[in-house]
């Protein structure tokens, strides 16, 4: 882990603990100097990641409960040859498993199975859990939330697909002949791991 990511994530505890005292120290004097630190963490946070202050804030609803990490789910779906299916994102042209940020009020299988459908119009099942991965731990964009991506091995049962304002296509890709990837989303690494994890049946893997 390079030095700036070590930085960035040591940013992001301050923001927490800043938004957690915010939570529990509304109308005194120390709401002020957690208000100050807050500023402050985010002033840093533009630094390291070189993206505006203002943008940074849009980010971020305001903290009304204790902050926690942020909840990303994605699918990983095979076919019969072994071949992983892959979205490309139109914010990017680039390539990640289906899925995305979970939604309140869902399960975490409901979220990944809504967000196949969304993005690709298959439906499909949830087969079971293959990985709980701290972002943290792999060389991804520095990138201001801190998230815990759930990754579950899904089997498309209908369907077909059909473009969305959020992707373009979807392809079959062996492990071995992969696209550009996403990689704010997924990496190689990853890939390799879920897929090895889904093949070998091994037990679920957890940072």
């Amino acid at each position: 882990m390079s030095i700036s990511e070590n930085l960035l994530n040591q940013v992001k505890q301050i923001k927490s603990l800043a938004e957690a005292g915010l939570v529990y120290n509304k109308e005194n004097y120390d709401a002020e100097r957690y208000e100050e630190l807050r500023a402050l963490a985010l002033e840093m946070m533009s630094i390291l990641s070189d993206l505006p202050v203002e943008q940074l804030t849009g980010f971020f609803l305001p903290e009304t409960d204790y902050p926690t990490a942020k909840v990303d789910v994605r699918g990983l779906i095979l076919n019969a040859e072994g071949e992983v299916l892959l979205v490309k994102e139109t914010v990017d042209n680039k390539w990640t498993l289906p899925g995305g940020w979970a939604d309140v009020g869902l399960t975490p299988t409901e979220n990944v199975l809504k967000e196949i459908e969304e993005e690709t119009g298959f439906k499909a099942e949830v087969k079971r859990l293959l990985a709980v991965l701290d972002k943290r731990n792999y060389a991804h964009p520095l990138q201001p939330h801190y998230v815990y991506k759930l990754c579950y091995l899904c089997e498309i049962t209908a369907g077909d697909f059909a473009p969305n304002f959020d992707i373009g296509e979807v392809h079959w890709f062996a492990l071995d002949a992969l696209p550009e990837l996403s990689e704010d989303r997924i990496l190689e690494e990853q890939l390799s791991k879920l897929v090895a994890i889904a093949k070998g049946n091994e037990a679920v893997f957890s940072d």
